[in-house]
């Protein structure tokens, strides 16, 4: 073991560990980090903003920041973005909380070098809270490809409480997701192969997860060029599985997407829909939003807060290509009205029937409902 002295700070160094106190010394333990180092935050408040760049473990020998002592994690507040890492491999972030920052919370990124994404990145138990109104994101992710997003809760954002721009093949799971803006989750920009998995939503503003969105064609991983015309979109083969809605506006927006299913949801009390099927992105060279999937889902709902047959559809897309099954709804207030209007006809739906859902989401093993819904679903 041995101690290193600079003018900025002084780290502890053994078995490739190094703890680190405040900001100044965290950003110049990982401009030096080097596959298989881990670096150990102690308790107290840290000045947000840190910016990192380049940092790249191995598939053997990740790099790890995360906090000292778990059950006393260190906060990060203000700051632009808390933390903003560009152009980084095979990197694990966990145990932190960020608070109250002037724009996102965690922005990971590939630096703007659209054939050089940042990879294998994973997010574990950070919590993010008190972001702006407004385009403020809690975890923002532009050009990420193989990550994952575990345990983490995020509250009060303005955004989304995930932003995913030209992302593939990420996970999002066990995350809760309360009291938030636009959106729970967006995956946009060309996103494909994303999961979100066992995931929790609680008032989470107008779209619990937005399947696509809206994206300048100078924003899209990989850059837009490269899709032939006429099969471009904004998210393809997105996945939304295992998780519980409560309250909002529309759990799911399914918005210039090629292909996303969603199964296995539990969704309660929406504001005014179940499904918003848009297109937002309107040029020929797009494919109109299609090939959505929702089977063997749980939604209750009142009819005072219902609209449209619980489906909204925007012009340009392709509804008709959407398919529903085996999904059970009751309207609550008036079951008879239990039926959706939905664009093309269910396979084996159950409407009217009360599934007995208690306060936690969940129903008992005797409930009519019990082989669907986010209790039902197994990986």
């Amino acid at each position: 073991m041995s101690i290193i002295a600079t003018t900025l700070f002084s780290l502890l160094v053994a078995d490739s560990r190094i703890t680190v106190h405040n900001r100044a010394e965290l950003v110049q333990a990982a401009s030096r980090a080097k596959p298989g180092d881990t670096i150990l935050l102690a308790p107290g408040r840290y000045e947000g903003g840190a910016a990192f760049s380049n940092i790249h473990g191995t598939p053997q020998s990740p790099i790890v920041i995360r906090a000292a002592d778990p059950k006393k994690p260190p906060v990060f507040e203000g700051g632009g973005s808390a933390l903003q890492f560009s152009q980084v491999t095979y990197l694990e972030i966990r145990d932190l909380v960020v608070e109250k920052p002037r724009d996102n919370g965690l922005n990971i990124d590939d630096g703007g070098k659209y054939d050089a994404s940042s990879h294998h990145v994973t997010i574990r138990n950070i919590r993010i809270s008190d972001l702006p109104k407004g385009n403020h994101d809690g975890i923002k992710l532009s050009g990420l490809d193989d990550f994952r997003i575990e345990d983490c809760t995020i509250e009060r954002w303005g955004g989304s409480a995930v932003d995913m721009v030209g992302c593939h093949r990420g996970i999002l799971t066990g995350n809760t997701f309360r009291q938030g803006g636009d959106s729970g989750v967006q995956c946009k920009g060309g996103s494909a192969n994303i999961k979100v998995q066992r995931c929790r939503f609680e008032e989470f503003g107008e779209r619990g997860v937005n399947v696509g969105g809206s994206t300048g064609l100078e924003f899209f991983r990989p850059p837009i060029r490269t899709i032939p015309a006429g099969q471009r979109y904004e998210a393809r083969s997105i996945t939304v599985e295992g998780c519980t809605f409560s309250g909002g506006i529309a759990p799911i927006a399914f918005v210039g997407v090629d292909g996303a299913t969603v199964r296995f949801n539990t969704i309660s009390n929406p504001g005014r829909w179940a499904i918003r099927i848009l297109q937002e992105t309107n040029s020929p060279d797009f494919i109109l939003s299609r090939n959505g999937v929702f089977e063997d889902n749980l939604i209750v709902f009142r009819s005072d807060r219902w609209s449209a047959g619980g489906v909204n559809i925007g012009g340009g897309t392709s509804p008709t290509s959407f398919r529903f099954a085996r999904n059970f709804w009751f309207c609550s207030d008036r079951p008879t009205g239990s039926k959706p209007n939905l664009p093309t006809p269910e396979s084996n739906g159950v409407y009217g029937q009360d599934p007995k859902i208690g306060g936690d989401l969940k129903v008992t093993v005797l409930s009519p409902a019990r082989n669907v819904g986010a209790h039902a679903f197994r990986p």
